[in-house]
């Protein structure tokens, strides 16, 4: 399974997303994971089996992929939920 931030440039939020993933993924015990963080540009289908995106990205992306939505890429609880509720729904949990 592949995750991939995505934040307007590719580097700054995506990343700092992309390592929250990857801590959370680890307290979880979870691999076999690859997550990776791009730029919007990168978000098409294929590129990744899910894309988390802030809020204010999501409302001017359309891509025929599954996304998560944050409100705040800060928020770590509601990372973890989210980062639980994608690995619900592809049965890795």
């Amino acid at each position: 399974m592949k995750i991939m931030a995505i934040c307007g440039v590719g580097l700054g939020s995506s990343f700092l997303v992309q390592m929250n993933i990857e801590k959370i993924l680890k307290e979880l015990g979870v691999s076999g994971i690859e997550v990776e963080h791009a730029d919007v540009a990168s978000a098409m289908p294929g590129a990744a089996d899910v894309f988390y995106v802030s809020k204010d990205i999501a409302e001017g992306l359309s891509i025929d992929a599954p996304m998560v939505v944050l409100n705040s890429i800060i928020d770590m609880d509601e990372l973890r939920g989210k980062v639980e509720k994608t690995l619900e729904d592809f049965g890795l949990k």
